[in-house]
């Protein structure tokens, strides 16, 4: 993972387990980790494997995918440049269909 993304991925894990009420020590302990892991990892300093990701969801109850939503901690100008990403490797099928999107959430 990029170092921005493993920010964002700490901060993800830190803001769920709050969410659960738990300690860095609990999660830990449900996820057979140690707290100083789950720190570095909230810190954004660790690399977790795909294994340890596995468990930080099972020890939070939650599915997998929630761990990568992080949308809400991007800025304006990174949604945007995503936007343009989106954008720019889309055909003309999935742009009709984007912009049926846009206006139905606009309005």
């Amino acid at each position: 993972m990029e170092s921005n993304e493993k920010k964002l991925m700490g901060y993800r894990i830190k803001e769920l387990r709050r969410c659960k009420g738990l300690s860095q020590e609990e999660l830990a302990e449900r996820a057979e980790t140690s707290p100083n892991y789950v720190s570095r990892m909230e810190r954004g300093t660790e690399n977790p494997t795909f294994d340890t990701l596995i468990k930080i969801a099972n020890a939070l109850e939650i599915e997998m995918w929630e761990l990568f939503d992080f949308g809400h901690r991007m800025t304006l100008r990174d949604i945007r440049e995503l936007m343009n990403k989106f954008v720019d490797g889309a055909d003309e099928e999935k742009l009709r269909l984007a912009v049926k999107v846009f206006r139905s959430i606009l309005r």
